[in-house]
């Protein structure tokens, strides 16, 4: 009778999870406050990783996901990457209609196989396949089925459940079991707020979101790595490739990288070694020997964009890259450490997170699965860093922009490895200063001369216009200016200053109907080139924090030469504006038959609580208002 009710209850458990799964196939069942501002509905989800020796681990994922639109159907991710270290034993998928009616299915060979990198030898062991499926209707729902086993234990998935907005989540479920005893750790980050369900002990981790509504971005929030939930996985005894490792921490992990990855790998062919030591023989300051090489690397090689995680973590050797000329970040980089080692010049492998959003490396969580980019970092006498990214063909030596700026990373020194934060730029020196002198005539035209100079991180948005046509140049500015009617470019000269990290562009332009005239007045915005109309979103209720990651400074000077027969009806008043978010001033006087028009406009860095919003929000707005004040001139009686 016992086995009778036991065989009963599995029966019953697997009738109930089947009519679950049925129920998640079809978009009726849907919850409506899970497709409020959702473009994608992820049904259920569950990553299962299993470490069952140091070189065995597998991962079993099962996701189902109704794709309400067509903005939504990138998020289907139907897709894995392999390679000999990480091999596909199973991966399955099959789309039903909204009705939950099957549409198609997809064995394992129905998917798309495609080298991870065409077209380059170096990489020809990274592959990925992928489910080839274009919807003709919406909603239909994808049910994907995925297993992987490899070798390698250094490089465990991380919990990242949430990973886009307009995305909701009815279930997403992540479990880890370590049966090898490899030490497991991990770190909870951003979880409270969020409904999860957790169980861990020392071995195993259990972790379920449940009922999420879709997120919509905010103006001006956080990176959104920086407020929804993660569980960062590492282990400290791994393998990798065959090799094994111990970090349990950032130090330990630095010479795994150094002596399992890098050592070896910086020999370069006689010609390039002969090259490099002719081409710093009459330069003693290491850092002019560490530019000259730099700009070497930009003129000899091409990057191409592969990420960290393909073609392995080590980088292709500096042999390889001397050959064929091109690399992803770890060879390019791997292969600049080569060269200025060939100068005598110290150099660092640095592992970063890379992107326009800030996002830091955890100081007290040592793991493989922190970082997306590698760059170079090169010590001065003074103990301070020069930063290079070696992907880049165009930027500035000591210079990294925007992408890997002001952001903690791993630095891989020989025992000394430790994570320190990229160049921060000041934001009074992310700048840009404009001049012009602007004549206007009766008849409400324009003409004028203009010098813009950019700075910091403006340098970092403004010095590639260089590269681009003709034609493209000038609409940019027609862009730029879109509030200058009929505005005509007649001529424009660039001056990039790679040395001092200065862009100039000097212009000549004009426009036909830059003033309204009515009657006998003449009507024009007073700022005529940096007029500034960006004014934060409104919220009703706001859920995240106010955050300038970058602050700016913007000068202008303007000189307006009226035209004869006119004189001044209106002038805009001088303001000045000064809070915690930045400075807002003008400047205006009239003086000899010409406008004198100063304004300097300052937005400074930082984070600040939800409830100031509002308060940048109306700073803004009175910079945007200020911004459009008008003069009026009248002809003389």
């Amino acid at each position: 009778m016992v086995k009778i009710t036991k065989v009963c209850y599995l029966l019953f458990l697997v009738v109930t999870f089947s009519f679950s799964q049925e129920n998640l196939l079809t978009s009726l069942t849907l919850p409506d406050h899970l497709t409020k501002n959702a473009n994608a509905v992820l049904r259920y989800e569950n990553l299962d990783v299993v470490i069952n020796a140091v070189d065995n681990v597998t991962f079993t994922e099962k996701r189902i996901i109704t794709v309400l639109n067509e903005s939504g159907d990138y998020l289907v991710q139907a897709s894995a990457g392999y390679s000999k270290h990480f091999k596909i034993k199973k991966i399955e998928a099959v789309v039903y209609n909204a009705l939950g009616s099957e549409i198609k299915k997809f064995k394992k060979k129905d998917f798309i196989d495609h080298s991870a990198v065409d077209g380059f030898s170096i990489y020809t062991d990274s592959r990925v396949l992928f489910m080839g499926y274009t919807p003709t209707t919406y909603p239909y729902t994808v049910e994907f089925d995925l297993e992987i086993e490899t070798s390698n234990s250094a490089g465990l998935p991380s919990w990242s459940p949430i990973t886009n907005y307009y995305f909701a989540i009815e279930k997403s479920s992540y479990s880890l079991t370590d049966n090898a005893n490899l030490g497991l750790r991990f770190k909870e980050k951003n979880i409270n707020g969020f409904k999860i369900e957790k169980n861990t002990t020392t071995n195993t981790l259990n972790y379920t979101l449940s009922d999420m509504k879709a997120l919509k971005p905010e103006d001006l929030s956080p990176s959104f790595e920086n407020f929804t939930p993660h569980v960062l996985v590492a282990v400290d005894n791994f393998q990798y490739y065959g090799v094994l490792g111990t970090a349990k921490n950032w130090l330990e992990y630095g010479d795994w990288v150094n002596n399992a990855l890098l050592k070896g790998r910086d020999a370069v062919t006689d010609e390039t070694k002969q090259k490099i030591l002719e081409l710093t023989a009459n330069i003693s300051d290491p850092i002019e020997k560490a530019k000259k090489i730099f700009q070497f690397v930009q003129n000899n090689t091409r990057y191409i964009s592969v990420q960290i995680g393909i073609g392995g973590m080590q980088p292709i050797s500096a042999l390889e890259v001397d050959q064929v000329k091109y690399g992803d970040c770890k060879g390019l980089t791997n292969y600049t450490k080569a060269l200025l080692n060939i100068a005598g010049v110290e150099s660092y492998y640095s592992i970063v997170q890379a992107g326009r959003d800030i996002v830091d490396f955890e100081t007290d969580f040592a793991s493989l699965a922190q970082g997306n980019h590698i760059i170079l970092a090169i010590p001065k006498a003074d103990n301070d860093l020069i930063w290079v990214d070696c992907t880049s063909q165009v930027h500035p030596f000591n210079f990294i922009g925007e992408f890997t700026d002001n952001r903690n990373v791993l630095m891989v020194k020989p025992n000394a490895s430790e994570v320190v934060k990229t160049t921060m730029y000041p934001d009074s020196l992310n700048a840009q200063i404009t001049n012009a002198e602007i004549k206007i005539l009766n008849d409400g035209s324009m003409s004028s001369v203009l010098k813009r100079t950019t700075y910091g991180t403006q340098y970092d948005n403004r010095f590639t216009l260089e590269r681009e046509s003709d034609k493209d140049i000038k609409e940019y500015y027609k862009e730029h200016w879109d509030y200058v009617n009929s505005l005509d470019v007649e001529q424009y000269k660039f001056n990039n200053d790679k040395n001092r990290v200065v862009f100039e562009e000097d212009l000549k332009v004009s426009a036909r109907n830059y003033a309204k005239i009515t009657g006998d007045r003449l009507f024009m915005t007073i700022n005529a080139f940096n007029k500034n109309t960006y004014v934060p979103k409104r919220y009703v209720s706001r859920k995240l924090p106010l955050e300038i990651q970058r602050g700016y400074l913007d000068e202008d000077s303007f000189v307006y030469q009226i035209p004869e027969g006119y004189k001044i009806e209106a002038l805009p008043k001088n303001v000045t504006i000064k809070n915690k978010y930045g400075v807002y001033n003008v400047a205006v006087k009239f003086e000899n038959s010409k406008i004198y028009y100063h304004r300097k406009l300052q937005i400074n860095s930082g984070t600040y609580p939800k409830s100031e919003y509002d308060e940048y929000r109306d700073f803004r707005k009175q910079v945007a208002k200020n911004d459009n004040s008008k003069i009026v001139l009248k002809k003389s009686s």
